[in-house]
C-alpha cells in the first residue's frame, strides 16, 4: 500500500517514533517476562526443561534464561537488533519443534492445539526476521 493510500490516522501512528519502540517491547515481551519468571523461580525453570526432555536441564534453563534475557533487551535497546531478533527467532524455531510435534501427534484436540501453537511460533519467527530487516534498513 502506498503512503498516499494510507489513512492519516494510521499514517500518524506509523510515522510516530514511539510506534517502532512499543512493537518491538509486544514482540518480544512474552520472552522477556519468561525470563525473568525463570530466573525467580530457577527450580522451576530446570523442571521444565526436564519436561521438554532436554539432556542437560540445568544448563538448557541458563541458556533459556540467557536468550530470554538478552534477546530483548538487545532488540528493545536498537543495538545489535539483528542479534536479539536471532536468537529469540532460533530459540523460538527450536521451541516450537520441541514442544509442538504435531505431526507426531494422533488425530484429535492435543494435535490440534499443537499445530495452531507452532504456526503462532512459526509467525513470532516471521515477526523476528522482520525486525531485523527493519533495524538494518534504519541504520
Amino acid at each position: 500500500m502506498s503512503k498516499a493510500l494510507t489513512p492519516r490516522p494510521v499514517e500518524a501512528i506509523l510515522d510516530w517514533a514511539g510506534t517502532g519502540f512499543i512493537a518491538r517491547l509486544a514482540l518480544s515481551s512474552a520472552y522477556l517476562l519468561g525470563g525473568l519468571v525463570k530466573l525467580t523461580d530457577f527450580p522451576g525453570a530446570i523442571a521444565e526443561q526436564a519436561h521438554f526432555g532436554m539432556p542437560y536441564p540445568t544448563l538448557f534453563a541458563i541458556l533459556t534464561i540467557a536468550v530470554e534475557l538478552i534477546g530483548p533487551a538487545l532488540i528493545l535497546s536498537g543495538r545489535l537488533v539483528w542479534l536479539g531478533a536471532g536468537m529469540l527467532g532460533v530459540f523460538t524455531a527450536l521451541a516450537a519443534i520441541t514442544a509442538n510435534a504435531f505431526w507426531t501427534m494422533p488425530t484429535g484436540p492435543e494435535r490440534f492445539g499443537a499445530t495452531n501453537a507452532f504456526f503462532e511460533h512459526l509467525g513470532l519467527v516471521g515477526g523476528f526476521i522482520l525486525t531485523a530487516l527493519l533495524a538494518r534498513r534504519r541504520d
